[in-house]
């Protein structure tokens, strides 16, 4: 057997760059750079190691490990999932600040693969700088935090550990229902250790996709299923997307007279004047999906996890005999509420089942209903997206703005807060992945990370970024990174000055506002934030408008300037879009001294009566 002496560092990396995919019929690198902040823990022997490879496996530097992992996830979402990226950190906080990110990626099933350093596997100078120490537990470390949000995880304290890890690792991270964040903790000094690797492990090995086909029970049940009902209504989740089963999903919708209802995940799956696509549902849904969703018979949930946004808190779906057909690679997913099983890829599980529905259709009733449906929403819509002269626009006037000057190739990218809720009822997608929301987590600061790693995935596409105040307070240095590494970015930032999304939260649940706009916090002095002169200080482009008519100006220039430009605009924090959405479980006090909570209380409780529980 051949081998050939390196560290264990050194190994890694070789390792990542023999990994390849293959996407119509280009054959790319899997793995398209490395992420890293260099520490005592990694740039000794990452940091060379990463050094020898630069050529084939760029490395990319960030300003805060939260925000390169963010970039990392959001780059293999935007490559379906065919692409991925890793990041390398020091020990202590440069470990820990990436736990957040890979509960981002657990949770939206993506792939990264995260190299954090660990303390010296022999201990002989423990403990050292920034180690974490178990008083109980002498194998604990700062990063046993990653275990419960990574989908395998392993420490490597030998070089020849890391050969049965890593080809663990690409398993996991290849695997379509498997897929999430893999952490190999790498202890210093095992990465400067050498080892006599074979060289057969190295060797180029191109991955493609798992397609997982139906079983042919499963099929045959579901398509019974689906044939006796009178109003069947697909839900299409980001499995649709990650298994490029859009045009699929398209066909097989119009063939059978069925309309679709999207996930967050799930938008862009169909372009929005698809006759069959009813845009958003649940929580944050059109009127229109969830007019459908309300009465439906059969819910075909088509690679969705069906969290409590997209089923209303399991009270949206009113029809008492309602059943589930649950279309997932994960039978984790497939057989979530008592749902009748087709564990399959989303796209060849669809044309399978078409198959066996041969000729059927929905009942024509059902289809019109549907389209009168959507037709009566897009013209509310219309009434909260159009432009005003309003001192402080709506978020959803911002979102008609920027949707009146984008271009259908656009990719808009959002996170949390309010403008979730308005993009998922109001954004009119064109085209497949123009829609890049992370709501599986919600997690505030990674918008303009996660756009950066949307444009790195297609730089040919223009990426807008939309942001509230609050989100671009708690992270925005990756805003540098786009301008350092020449990204160009258009960053719309919603300035409502405050947590306004949280705040008609609690006003909606009998509380006072407390906490969440500047005006109501424990203050002596409110600031005054120049975000404009911010986003310049970080070398982007940058203006501050005062309407709407100037904002549309604002984002007509932007799309012609050479750099990350943000664009900055006040707006009202009490105004969201209350039509269309539905009834979400927020628990409210049962005892309180305020009349107002005692009210919202009462309103709960009735809500609580529509919830379907154990099925």
């Amino acid at each position: 057997m051949s081998t050939i002496r390196l560290t264990m560092a050194q190994a890694v990396a070789r390792f990542l760059v023999a990994q390849k995919t293959e996407i119509d019929g280009e054959i790319l690198p899997l793995f398209a750079g490395v992420w890293a902040i260099f520490g005592h823990g990694n740039v000794a022997g990452m940091g060379e190691a990463l050094h020898g490879v630069r050529e084939q496996l760029p490395t990319y530097r960030a300003h805060n490990e939260q925000g390169m992992a963010h970039a990392a996830i959001a780059f293999a979402k935007a490559s379906r999932r065919r692409r991925m990226m890793a990041c390398t950190t020091s020990i202590g906080p440069g470990a820990t600040n990436m736990v957040t990110a890979a509960a981002v990626a657990h949770v939206n099933r993506l792939p990264v693969l995260l190299l954090p350093g660990d303390v010296f596997a022999n201990r002989r100078p423990d403990p050292v700088l920034q180690q974490i120490e178990g008083f109980s537990d002498g194998t604990v470390s700062a990063n046993d935090c990653f275990k419960p949000v990574s989908r395998y995880f392993d420490r490597i304290a030998r070089p020849e550990q890391i050969i049965p890890a890593l080809q663990r690792a690409m398993s996991v991270l290849t695997d379509p229902a498997e897929c999430g964040p893999v952490t190999l903790a790498l202890c210093q000094d095992a990465q400067a250790e050498a080892y006599d690797y074979p060289e057969s492990f190295f060797a180029e090995k191109i991955w493609t996709p798992r397609r997982i086909r139906p079983d042919a029970d499963e099929l045959a049940q579901a398509a019974e299923l689906i044939r006796n009902a009178k109003k069947p209504f697909i839900i299409a989740g980001g499995g649709v997307l990650y298994s490029g089963a859009e045009k699929v999903l398209a066909d097989f919708a119009a063939k059978h007279g069925l309309a679709v209802g999207e996930t967050q995940a799930g938008k862009s799956s169909l372009a929005h004047d698809n006759p069959t696509c009813l845009g958003s549902i649940g929580v944050t849904g059109t009127g229109a999906a969830n007019a459908l969703a309300e009465e439906a018979d059969v819910v075909i949930a088509v690679g969705t996890r069906l969290q409590d946004f997209t089923t209303g808190s399991w009270a949206l779906f009113k029809n008492p005999n309602r059943r589930i057909v649950g279309l997932n690679v994960q039978t984790f997913d497939a057989t979530k509420h008592n749902a009748q099983a087709l564990v399959a890829d989303a796209k060849v599980g669809l044309e399978e089942l078409s198959a066996a529905l041969q000729s059927w259709k929905a009942p024509e009733a059902w289809t019109t209903k549907a389209r009168d449906e959507k037709a009566c929403w897009f013209a509310a819509s219309a009434r909260y997206t159009d432009a005003t002269n309003a001192e402080l626009p709506s978020d959803a006037q911002v979102v008609g703005a920027v949707q009146r000057t984008s271009s259908p190739t656009d990719v808009v990218v959002c996170a949390a807060g309010g403008l979730p809720g308005e993009l998922h009822k109001h954004w009119k997608a064109s085209t497949a992945l123009g829609y890049h929301m992370e709501y599986g987590y919600s997690c505030m600061g990674y918008e303009i990370a996660g756009g950066l790693g949307v444009k790195m995935a297609d730089p040919s596409r223009e990426v807008i970024v939309m942001v509230g105040d609050g989100s671009y307070l708690m992270m925005n240095s990756e805003l540098a990174t786009s301008v350092m590494l020449g990204h160009k970015l258009i960053v719309v930032l919603l300035d409502n000055r405050g947590y306004g999304c949280i705040n008609r939260l609690q006003r909606a649940t009998g509380s006072e506002s407390f906490n969440n706009l500047l005006q109501h916090t424990n203050h002596v002095t409110l600031p005054n934030i120049d975000f404009a002169a911010h986003a310049a200080s970080l070398g982007a482009q940058s203006m501050k408008v005062k309407s709407i008519a100037e904002l549309e100006d604002a984002l007509k220039k932007a799309r012609g300037t050479d750099r990350s430009t943000v664009i900055v605009i006040d707006t009202d924090p009490l105004i969201s879009t209350d039509a269309g959405g539905h009834w979400w479980d927020v628990a409210v006090p049962e005892v309180s001294t305020r009349e107002q909570v005692n009210t919202a209380r009462k309103n709960y409780e009735t809500a609580l009566a529509a919830q379907r529980v154990g099925d």
